[in-house]
């Protein structure tokens, strides 16, 4: 999946860019989020970044992930606006540089864009394999009535798997966005 995401060109990127930005831009979900985090595309994944801009310049907060410092494997969600000044993290993704800037916890927030390796109809969800984001989206096991951000990966559709038989300790998606189309767990994200 990894591979096939890199082989896109440029300009096929550009495209899906635009294509998921025309799409989810739309969504009534994109549209009342007013907290929403996005991350920094690496590695051949599809670009998220105009979509938080567009969040942006509609008056909501938009956030980037920073790996938690320690050994917990977990992220934090930094205040991002664009042009701000970023640097690398370990993994050499880049992060806000202004570790000062006001913090959100992920229950904080209304949508967060997840990136993904691959993913099936079903949203389940086929992650670097680091955990990130499973062991930091872990309190939705502990209460499901509550207010919860809303998960949309964020994916190639030539990421897109047969099937994915999902693990214990995997968060599901309510819903994966690529340049074609929106697949929804069974429940509608609107």
């Amino acid at each position: 999946m990894r591979a096939a995401r890199r082989r896109l060109s440029a300009q096929e990127q550009r495209d899906h860019t635009i294509a998921l930005t025309r799409l989810l831009g739309s969504k009534p979900a994109f549209l009342s989020a007013r907290r929403v985090a996005a991350y920094w595309p690496a590695d051949g994944e599809l670009d998220p970044r105009p979509l938080l801009e567009s969040a942006i310049g509609r008056g909501r907060r938009g956030f980037l992930p920073m790996l938690r410092p320690g050994k917990r494997r977990q992220l934090w969600f930094l205040h991002y606006r664009p042009g701000e000044p970023m640097r690398a993290n370990r993994f050499g993704i880049p992060e806000p540089a202004r570790r000062q800037r006001r913090l959100a916890l992920a229950w904080t927030l209304d949508l967060i864009l997840v990136p993904l390796v691959g993913f099936d109809a079903d949203c389940n969800r086929l992650g670097m394999g680091g955990g990130f984001y499973d062991r930091t989206l872990s309190f939705l096991r502990q209460r499901a009535h509550w207010h919860r951000p809303r998960l949309i990966g964020i994916a190639h559709e030539c990421q897109r798997m047969e099937r994915i038989q999902p693990q214990p300790w995997d968060i599901p998606l309510d819903a994966v966005a690529t340049e074609r189309g929106v697949y929804r767990r069974s429940r509608c994200i609107s």
